[in-house]
């Protein structure tokens, strides 16, 4: 077989494809990258084995069984019964060089400095584009695009993009989770077989794998080569992790993302096409953190990032929830400026109908009875004191007892017949009606235009079950999702300043699909600072900091009824996007004191926290946490150690602090404008009482540095800056 080799190289990683003259695109490596690749075709062809294809065909970007892999294929469908089981033949293949700007959006193989690959072929009755994409950071992009030409409807079941993992890759990390207790690791051998994890809930899900990462036994945040999968999409999904008997080819086995559509759900008449959303792959040699960095830069350098500080937020919700007075939501207003809140939220509660959670979602007025005025004496207050105004909506959502559902009970993502199991007394508004994608826009529309909102938290409370489109007794989930996509694109359009937040139940979507058109996501409904460490922890694997919402509840955590210190909330969402959601009129001045200088810290500390590379400690000792953010420059840095619950250690001894340039000298201080942690020790080490203290790079990052025994539900955070 002949054939061409593109090579696409950044930041250290290399793709390197064999394009032939017939067939698909197959990966010769992903990885590291290489000085040289004379004899990389030869070397990576595999031998035949017995009882086998009699001639071994490598597996390629879309792995089928004309190639001899027995796994989940990488395209499934039928022409009305007709299987498909494609033959592809290659009509063009285009290499693109770096964009002009530099930015890692569309790039070629200049360099090192990313590229990207895009493949048309054709089978009977079908044509493909495959598009590759190697971003500046080195995080790889795959999408495909499937056109239907033949006469008969084609039916999709399943379009995966898939890339090869090599037998290193001995275990298996994904997330799980539910409401309040979002992004909980799991971790398992990757024996032979298929990991797959799928999702049914018509979004990401507080149980979505978010990043389902193989990697070298024992790998951690700072060691180990990994490879990860993220599916850019948010509703129905699929990833997974694959290994046979007879391996995949050229490779030991894949890993594949893609969405996950229901029996029926995409039918394409001749001539329609169905393209798979951005399916992001990112290779490490340096664990879990150098996997993420590729991701965060990524994100870092589109010119959609957020580019202003992310404000100071105080967000109404649990200062007080539905009960809505102006008088008492001024007094908070007033609070929330002295102290240096930058945003006012006004969250659930504001239209018309809404007391409570079981009325009012779809009638996206202002109730006049709790708003005689409008929300304009309210946001004209905010705006009078120097801060943004935010507002919450539900869009998706409509409760059985609004006007809207009385008057348009046809409108429901339901079955004609009946509707799904209730949750939270609401159901799903089909967005993929145009009557109703109308409504909502127009409505929204109104509200953005009238009260000029900066920002928009956009709600979404409750899993997607029997979704059907009742137009065509169709599955709804896919055309659901792409609505909501389009109306956000268009509101956006409409109102190019305002933000937008995704909040699902909390960290329900939060996937890269919903961050093309949001500029922050919720992580989690739970303020609860013990909770919310390993939270923010594990969404960072994905998501950087100042793209995850952060608040600082009140003492006692309203969804675990746990009592904590205001220095370990306050701590916990500083290292975010931070915010407060209390009743702060009621707080004694100490704690406005102690909250003014925290919002002093954080605005001190974001230019770093929001620019700089995100390091975990993989901790020996399972009752202490420990996370970084690191200048790139390596010129500044902040950490925060935090002790969960006891330990069996009577004293923590030394820690190391990852992600440090050895090569320099740091002056390290502890920062309290927070508060000082409580400790249980008759000394603390003898440079913890001084002011600073100049230390090595090396040092601290290979032999560590001694610190304080902290009670449980404490934390401590150092600032260290290059001498």
């Amino acid at each position: 077989m002949t054939h061409r080799t593109v090579e696409l190289r950044a930041a250290g990683t290399a793709l390197v494809l064999a394009v032939p003259d017939t067939g698909l695109p197959h990966v010769l490596h992903w990885g590291a990258d290489l000085a040289g690749t004379a004899g990389l075709a030869a070397v990576s062809a595999p031998p035949a084995a017995n009882n086998g294809l009699d001639e071994p065909v490598p597996v390629s970007l879309l792995p089928s069984q004309a190639e001899g892999w027995r796994g989940h294929p990488g395209i499934s469908g039928h022409h009305e019964g007709r299987a498909t089981f494609p033959r592809w033949t290659v009509q063009e293949v285009v290499v693109d060089p770096l964009d002009q700007d530099g930015r890692g959006v569309a790039t070629g193989g200049d360099g090192g400095r990313g590229g990207a690959l895009t493949v048309t072929a054709r089978t009977a009755g079908l044509d493909l584009r495959i598009q590759v994409r190697m971003e500046a950071s080195g995080l790889v992009r795959v999408r495909h695009t499937v056109t239907n030409t033949d006469p008969a409807v084609w039916t999709l079941d399943s379009l995966l993009a898939a890339m090869p993992l090599p037998r290193e890759a001995g275990e298996v990390l994904d997330l799980t989770g539910r409401w309040c207790r979002e992004r909980a690791p799991q971790r398992q051998e990757l024996t032979m077989g298929t990991r797959l994890r799928a999702s049914r809930r018509g979004r990401t899900g507080h149980d979505a794998p978010l990043v389902l990462t193989a990697g070298t036994p024992g790998f951690g945040f700072g060691h180990g080569e990994v490879w990860g999968v993220h599916t850019g999409w948010s509703g129905d999904h699929v990833h997974l992790a694959e290994r046979l008997p007879e391996g995949a080819g050229q490779a030991d086995g894949v890993l594949a993302g893609g969405e996950l559509t229901h029996p029926g759900e995409v039918r394409l008449a001749q001539g329609e096409h169905y393209t798979t959303p951005w399916m992001y792959f990112s290779w490490s040699d340096r664990g879990l953190d150098g996997m993420s960095a590729r991701v965060h830069r990524w994100l870092r350098s589109r010119a959609s990032h957020p580019s202003s500080p992310r404000p100071v937020v105080l967000n109404t919700w649990e200062a007080v929830y539905f009960d809505h007075d102006l008088d008492t939501l001024t007094r908070l207003a007033d609070t929330a400026a002295a102290i240096g809140v930058e945003r006012f939220v006004l969250d659930d509660g504001w239209f018309r109908g809404r007391r409570d959670d079981t009325a009012g979602l779809g009638d996206w007025t202002v109730d006049t009875e709790v708003w005689p005025d409008g929300l304009h004496p309210l946001f004209d207050h905010v705006r009078s004191l120097g801060m943004q105004v935010g507002l919450w909506v539900e869009p998706e959502m409509v409760n059985p007892d609004s006007d809207l559902a009385r008057a348009h009970p046809d409108w429901f993502l339901a079955a004609p017949d009946r509707l799904p199991p209730p949750s939270r007394h609401q159901h799903l508004l089909d967005l993929a009606r145009p009557e109703a994608f109308e409504y909502v826009f127009e409505h929204l529309d109104a509200l953005l235009t009238e009260y000029r909102p900066d920002h928009v938290k956009w709600d979404h409370n409750r899993d997607l079950l029997e979704p059907v489109h009742a137009p065509t007794g169709g599955a709804g989930t896919h055309h659901h999702t792409l609505a909501v996509y389009a109306l956000l694109d268009r509101l956006r359009a409409r109102h190019p300043r305002v933000e937008i937040e995704s909040c699902s139940s909390g960290g329900g979507r939060g996937d890269l699909g919903i961050l093309e058109r949001t500029d922050r996501v919720w992580a989690s409904d739970t303020n609860d600072p013990l909770e919310r460490l390993a939270i923010q922890r594990w969404t960072g694997l994905l998501i950087p900091p100042e793209l995850v919402g952060a608040h600082v509840g009140g003492p006692r955590s309203h969804t675990t009824g746990r009592l904590t210190d205001l220095s370990l909330r306050c701590l916990t969402s500083l290292v975010a996007h931070a915010g407060i959601e209390w009743d702060i009129t009621g707080c004694a001045p100490r704690e406005l004191e102690v909250l003014a200088g925290w919002i002093g810290l954080y605005r001190e500390l974001r230019p770093l926290l929001h620019s700089g590379d995100l390091v975990h400690a993989d901790a020996p000792d399972p009752a202490e946490q420990l996370d970084g953010v690191v200048a790139p420059d390596g010129s500044e840095a902040v950490f925060l150690y935090a002790r969960l619950s006891t330990s069996a250690r009577a004293m923590p001894g030394r820690v190391r602090l990852p992600g440090l340039c050895e090569d320099l000298t740091y002056r390290v201080r502890r920062r309290e404008e927070a508060g000082t942690p409580g400790t249980t020790q008759r000394s603390a080490p003898p440079w913890y009482g001084r002011e600073e203290v100049e230390v090595s790079g090396a040092v601290l990052a290979r032999s560590g540095l001694q610190l304080p025994n902290l009670d449980p539900a404490q934390a401590l955070l150092l600032h260290l800056t290059a001498v």
